[in-house]
């Protein structure tokens, strides 16, 4: 207890700290003088075998419905009593080498959080990756292959899965070496051996163009008046037969919304942006140019305007 000012006694009386409400209050008269008060103090106790021991663990890790053994593991504690890997004697060592079965998940998991971190996807992305990798591995289906592809692959399964599709491209970028030919092989492995599992073809969701658009279209640094129109034209383009991949209909339709703005971004910027080359573009262009002005939002464009745009 300690001493302060009673507003109500009008004199220094003596404090009650009410911990579990989190108020002060004046042992005489029992007013609150401070109420929902914060304790700053360290919330965990530590429970090592020495005082001195500074370690304030006492729980293991998250528990995940994935492995086996979950979060719960045995650590042998040094000669000392310390916690930690105790390698200087056989049973240490044996202990170390066999605590966890899961190993090999536990660095799958690991990779794949790196790589959906890098990605900026979402939990739910993560999660249904390390699942599909789950799946192949109870089936010893991930030995002697490249495992970075089919980690990056299980990624690109999981966000066409979620409805958050990445290009093989993007995907490519944080595969740690992976090729875009072995990411593509692997995704069509997975997809052949989950089908065989279950007897039934795996989903992986329908792409459309308008489930780039607003990433490709922050990459360039389009405004929102911009990126508004881009995704209203590329709506209005899934009504027309255009024979070409939804990630080349979304580049075409973002050069043609800049070229029509006063902030216009060359063919090499729109390229490199949305991974898709600059003569698919020009092709793709060809294609997308007799629905023009059917495309092109009418209160973006005048048709003035589309008559004099000028192809890549």
């Amino acid at each position: 207890m300690s001493d302060a000012y009673c507003t109500d006694c009008k004199k220094e009386t003596e404090l009650v700290f009410d911990h579990s409400a989190g108020d002060t209050l004046c042992s005489e008269c029992g007013l609150v003088l401070e109420s929902h008060s914060i304790d700053e103090t360290s919330e965990w106790r530590t429970f090592a075998n020495e005082s001195s021991n500074s370690d304030p663990n006492r729980v293991g890790g998250p528990t995940n419905p994935l492995l086996a053994d979950s979060a719960l593991t045995t650590v042998i504690a040094k000669p000392d009593g310390s916690s930690g890997d105790f390698l200087s004697s056989s049973l240490g060592r044996w202990q170390n080498r066999n605590s966890n079965s899961d190993r090999g998940l536990i660095q799958a998991f690991k990779t794949i959080a790196t790589m959906s971190e890098r990605l900026g996807l979402v939990a739910t992305i993560k999660d249904r990756a390390n699942e599909i990798y789950k799946r192949l591995e109870d089936q010893k289906s991930s030995r002697g292959r490249n495992q970075d592809a089919l980690y990056a692959a299980c990624l690109y399964i999981a966000c066409r899965q979620e409805d958050k599709p990445r290009t093989i491209k993007e995907i490519c970028v944080i595969a740690n070496g992976a090729t875009k030919k072995e990411i593509g092989r692997a995704k069509d492995y997975i997809v052949k051996t989950l089908g065989l599992e279950t007897g039934q073809s795996v989903e992986l969701g329908t792409i459309h163009a308008g489930d780039f658009m607003r990433r490709f279209c922050s990459n360039l640094g389009m405004s929102n008046h911009a990126v508004k129109a881009a995704q209203e034209a590329v709506a209005k383009s899934e009504e027309f037969d255009i024979r070409r991949s939804p990630i080349s209909i979304a580049a075409v339709v973002i050069y043609i919304i800049t070229q029509l703005s006063d902030d216009k971004k060359s063919l090499k910027d729109i390229s490199t942006a949305t991974g898709v080359a600059e003569g698919t573009i020009r092709n793709s262009y060809k294609d997308l140019y007799p629905h023009l002005s059917k495309i092109a939002p009418s209160w973006y464009a005048k048709e003035e305007d589309l008559k004099n745009l000028s192809s890549p």
